[in-house]
């Protein structure tokens, strides 16, 4: 009857969490721009990159396909020590300002990132920032969506979708559907204002909110960290004027790594930050999905001694998967990604077994990021 015990009071309150973030994700109102719509908005899109000399022009070419005014747009790309050709192939692209991070930096520091975003913020000439990745492609009416958000109500931090592409293995297949869910829950949160989450692949804040509560000051020890708990930092000065931006249109698209260690240390690296997490309803959440994950492992083993635990097992297996999709639903319709779905069952042991391992390593130690060790 323990088992049993333990299992319920970890899944209800999980089930119903899934089922909250469902209506909150669908309450979220769509963001439509008229195409009548004429921005005023001036923008500074900020690419930090490091050795990206593959990725980065099919991401700078999807930068210039942008449909936005250009007297009210700068391209900043702030290059991170790439020992590659990554500032050479930003310089030959017309408009994009190549900042060298190397030439200003005097000693090592853990957080580059941080530190390239902060450098192209303090040269900025726009009133917003816009960031994303080297190794990702934006839409092109990516700004206008951003714009028409900021100029129907105040406005400080617009969290926005990403999508992870290129399902042809595994462990890419993998990636995209916890990818998704990771997209959903940052919907339904930031939509509903019960908790802040956000992936710096799709960004747009303000540079005079992002000084007033310090940039990175306080969490530029950690190498990750850049999205949300910035985020986090504007929500508690903000907590009225933190969007999300609900339109297909807006979703920048990523590319996934390309095997299980380069997938371990990115989900160590964005583990890590939990630890910093000011927002105790985030750490709840993140806590009682931990908990969840470990314990269906605790029952793995206890059904050799116990075999009620492996009845339980089959049960709670069932139950939290079937929780997940219910929840995935809308969420894959919105990404166009609901030919995944079938899959989501079958990679179930994976996911427990990864959150458990990541969850715990991100929480201790170092950890190699971009050719560099880490913490």
């Amino acid at each position: 009857m323990l088992w049993l015990l333990v299992t319920l009071l970890l899944l209800l309150p999980y089930s119903l969490l899934l089922l909250l973030y469902r209506r909150w994700w669908k309450a979220v109102p769509a963001t439509r721009v008229p195409a009548s719509f004429e921005p005023s908005t001036r923008f500074t899109v900020i690419i930090p990159a490091r050795n990206e000399a593959e990725n980065l022009p099919l991401c700078l070419a999807s930068v210039g396909r942008l449909q936005y005014p250009a007297h009210l747009l700068e391209v900043v790309l702030v290059d991170d020590y790439s020992d590659d050709t990554t500032a050479a192939i930003a310089a030959s692209f017309p408009g994009v300002r190549v900042i060298r991070l190397g030439e200003l930096l005097e000693g090592p520091i853990n957080s580059y990132k941080k530190k390239a975003i902060e450098t192209g913020v303090a040269t900025a000439a726009g009133d917003y920032i816009v960031t994303t990745d080297a190794d990702c492609t934006v839409p092109p009416g990516w700004l206008r969506y951003f714009a028409w958000i900021i100029e129907q109500a105040p406005t400080v931090f617009i969290a926005a979708p990403v999508a992870m592409d290129r399902e042809d293995r595994f462990i890419r297949l993998f990636q995209s559907l916890d990818f998704l869910s990771l997209q959903g829950i940052t919907g339904a949160s930031v939509g509903a204002g019960f908790h802040s989450m956000s992936n710096g692949a799709n960004l747009c804040y303000s540079r005079a909110a992002f000084y007033e509560v310090g940039g990175f000051k306080d969490i530029d020890d950690l190498a990750s960290g850049d999205d949300m708990l910035l985020l986090h930092k504007l929500y508690q000065k903000y907590p009225e004027q933190v969007r999300y931006c609900k339109a297909p249109g807006c979703i920048v698209h990523t590319r996934p790594v390309d095997d299980v260690r380069a997938f371990f240390l990115q989900r160590i690296r964005w583990a890590s930050k939990a630890q910093r997490y000011h927002d105790r309803r985030i750490f709840w959440v993140l806590l009682l999905v931990y908990l969840v994950n470990l314990w269906l492992l605790v029952l793995l083993p206890a059904g050799l001694f116990q075999p009620w635990a492996w009845v339980v097992l089959a049960g709670a297996l069932l139950f939290k998967t079937l929780a997940e999709l219910w929840f995935l639903l809308p969420v894959a319709a919105f990404f166009g990604k609901r030919h995944l779905l079938p899959w989501f069952p079958l990679l179930q042991p994976h996911h427990i077994l990864y959150t458990v391992l990541a969850g715990w390593l991100g929480q201790w130690g170092r950890y190699e990021w971009k050719g560099r060790e880490v913490q």
